[in-house]
């Protein structure tokens, strides 16, 4: 995001930022008239403040997101794991826990996308990853974000929002809309408070956030990647 002074008064401001909550990037534009140039100025410069104290990451951020993603983690709910390689290298091996005690419906769809029961994520991409937002993947038909499907349909509702996005290392449901569930996801890198009330979280990375690191590496502010990542092995836990 970024604020500049609007060309036609030197006491207006305009804050542009780009959202990705809908799955594509959506620039917005807001416009600010201050009384003074010098009111402007001062708030140009508390502006750039607050956005420089947000990119500096706190010692016990790390801490912080796995006690909250833990709050809903139990013991019988399923674990999946995705091994995930760029340009065929293997980078490793997540290793996921689903919330089937908070969206069972949403759980088992991506344990059986897991497992392969007909069809599955065996081989598919991560075709976006934005850094310091999200990697998204799961498209299984068409393999640029535009395709996917669930094992209840093409698509199914969203079950509930109980869970919000707090912090890195969080599975959602990407969509096109509501209730357009398919078998698109997202893997949180920070916080997205932009994507509660419109996304499922449904799961959480229990072992390998250092392959999740990796990934965000090879990404893009577009969502392009450098490398072809792709899940190259997935199934359940015993």
């Amino acid at each position: 995001m970024e604020l500049k002074p609007m060309n036609s008064s030197a006491n207006a401001l305009v804050w542009t930022t780009t959202d990705y909550a809908e799955g594509n990037a959506s620039v917005k534009q807001l416009a600010t008239k201050f009384k003074n140039a010098d009111l402007a100025d001062k708030f140009r410069k508390t502006f750039v403040d607050c956005l420089q104290r947000l990119s500096q990451p706190r010692e016990d951020s790390s801490s912080q997101t796995i006690s909250r993603a833990q709050e809903h983690s139990q013991e019988i709910n399923p674990r999946v794991f995705l091994t995930i390689t760029a340009d065929y290298e293997t980078l490793g091996t997540i290793v996921v826990e689903l919330y089937s005690n908070v969206v069972p419906k949403t759980a088992e769809n991506f344990r059986a996308l897991c497992t392969g029961e007909g069809f599955g994520l065996n081989n598919s991409i991560f075709h976006r990853v934005i850094p310091n937002f999200m990697c998204q993947g799961g498209d299984i038909t068409n393999q640029d974000g535009t395709g996917g499907k669930s094992i209840y349909g093409r698509q199914f509702e969203d079950e509930n929002f109980d869970i919000r996005h707090t912090g890195p290392g969080l599975l959602s449901m990407a969509n096109h809309g509501r209730d357009t569930n398919g078998s698109q996801f997202y893997i949180t890198l920070k916080k997205a408070e932009n994507l509660d009330f419109k996304h499922v979280v449904f799961g959480w990375v229990h072992e390998g956030m250092e392959v999740v690191r990796q990934m965000a590496e090879l990404g893009s502010p577009s969502g392009k990647t450098s490398k072809r990542i792709s899940i190259s092995d997935c199934g359940q836990i015993p």
